[in-house]
Parts: C-alpha cells; sequence; structure tokens
C-alpha cells in the first residue's frame, strides 16, 4: 500500500531538512562597500546563508569550487578575470551552479555576453535589496530574474532590424558614438564611463569597429573614420567636347 502524507509532520526527514535548509549564497565583487553591506543583509534575512566573498574572478575560481553554494551573485566589471570569464569558467565545473549577474551595467553588448557565458539572471546593483532577495528565491525556483529595464533592453535588441550596407556604413550608432569619443583623446575607460557600459564592452566594440575599418590601431581608425570628412572631394574632371570634323 503506498505510503500517504497528511501534512508537513508526515514528511521524511530528509524532505524537510531540504525544505528548511538556507540558501546558500556566495558573493564575487571587487567593492568591498557594496559586497559588505549585501553580506549583512543576507546573514541577517531568514532563509538565507551567505557563506562569505570573493572579490576577484581568480579567488572566485577557488572559492566557489570548495564553498558549493546554491546561488552566486557575480559583479561583471572586475580587474583580472572578468565576471563574464569566471561565470563562463565556473559553469564548465559546476553546471547546475545558478549565477546572478549583479552590475551597474546595463549595455545590450554585456547584458548578452553575461547570459551567453551562464548567467541565469541579470540585476542592476541599483536594485533594492528586497528585489535582490526575491531574485534569490527565484532563480532556485527556476527562473531567470532581471531588472525591468534589462528584460526592456533585451527585447529591444531582438527588434532592431538587422545592419545593412558594407565598409564604413555598416558601424552602429554605438560604434560611431566611439570613434568620436576616440578622436577626442578619450581612453576606454573615460568611454566607458561616459557611455555607461563596461570597459570590456569597449574593447569588444574597438576590436569590430578595426574588422570592419581594416584597420589595426586606434589611431588608424580614428584616421579612417574621419577621413571622408576631412579630406575634400576632388572636382569631377571635366569631360572634353567632342569636335567636330567636316
Amino acid at each position: 500500500m503506498a505510503a500517504t502524507f497528511n501534512g508537513s509532520d508526515d514528511l521524511p526527514m530528509t524532505l524537510k531538512a531540504k525544505a528548511a535548509a538556507p540558501i546558500r549564497v556566495l558573493i564575487v565583487d571587487d567593492s568591498a562597500t557594496f559586497a559588505r553591506n549585501l553580506e549583512r543583509w543576507l546573514t541577517r534575512t531568514p532563509g538565507f546563508t551567505c557563506l562569505g566573498v570573493c572579490d576577484s574572478g581568480e579567488a572566485a575560481l577557488i572559492g566557489v569550487p570548495g564553498k558549493k553554494p546554491d546561488v552566486v551573485l557575480m559583479d561583471i566589471s572586475m580587474p583580472g578575470i572578468s565576471g563574464v570569464e569566471c561565470t563562463a569558467q565556473l559553469r564548465k565545473t559546476m553546471p547546475q551552479l545558478q549565477i546572478i549577474a549583479l552590475t551597474v551595467y546595463q549595455d545590450t553588448e554585456t547584458i548578452f555576453d553575461a547570459l551567453r557565458a551562464g548567467a541565469s539572471g541579470y540585476l542592476l546593483k541599483r536594485s533594492s535589496m528586497s528585489d535582490i532577495l526575491n531574485a534569490i528565491r527565484d532563480i532556485r525556483q527556476g527562473g531567470a530574474p532581471m531588472t525591468s529595464t534589462i528584460a526592456r533592453r533585451i527585447v529591444e535588441a531582438f527588434q532592431e532590424p538587422p545592419a545593412t550596407g558594407t565598409g564604413d556604413s555598416e558601424l552602429t550608432v554605438r560604434e560611431r558614438e566611439i570613434l568620436d569619443f576616440l578622436a577626442k583623446g578619450f581612453s576606454n575607460k573615460e568611454i566607458a564611463s561616459k557611455l555607461e557600459i563596461s570597459p570590456l564592452t569597449v574593447k569588444a566594440h574597438l576590436a569590430h569597429i578595426f574588422e570592419k575599418l581594416h584597420v589595426r590601431s586606434r589611431t588608424e581608425a580614428v584616421m579612417a573614420y574621419l577621413k571622408p570628412i576631412t579630406e575634400p572631394q576632388a572636382p569631377p574632371s571635366r569631360v572634353p567636347s567632342k569636335t567636330r570634323w567636316r
């Protein structure tokens, strides 16, 4: 005869323990202040356990497999191994690991890079603590939590018309913005700050720009970009009229 359960008291101990077990969270972030505040919230909230903080991608590649968290909150822009690369490497060795990108960057390229690397959620650091906690609960239940702004960016990316044309005409609006800043002498970090994207995204854009303009340096890219503007076009040559012979 099959066993029946009439309430929580009838549940086997293993199921009870699993249901009552707090969600084990590990933070990967090089911002000590942000990570410390987040750690405090997790520690004080019933149903959560913070296993600690890794302040770099390199530390996370060692610490995460050893701690075996249920969920990792991953910063994207860190010196050395980036959050995107760290996510990709962790998911190769721990395919069941749930990772939520938690960052200030909301440009489409960074979002897709993180999701392609294996992140199952994407939140902005300006999200409220309750939103972050709800996202952790959601991802444990099979969801893919995202800040509404991020979800909108993804929808807009799929609605963009495909690029047409060849050569310089293939440059996107964002690539032209970056070239404008390059022409003014801005560094990658300064461009990232101006456009509110990550330095890694700027670097990726530059690689695409170099390929499209068939150049190998920032200087050559700027020269190729400004050439149609700075170099006057030669006046059309006059075609001599045909001489009539009698």
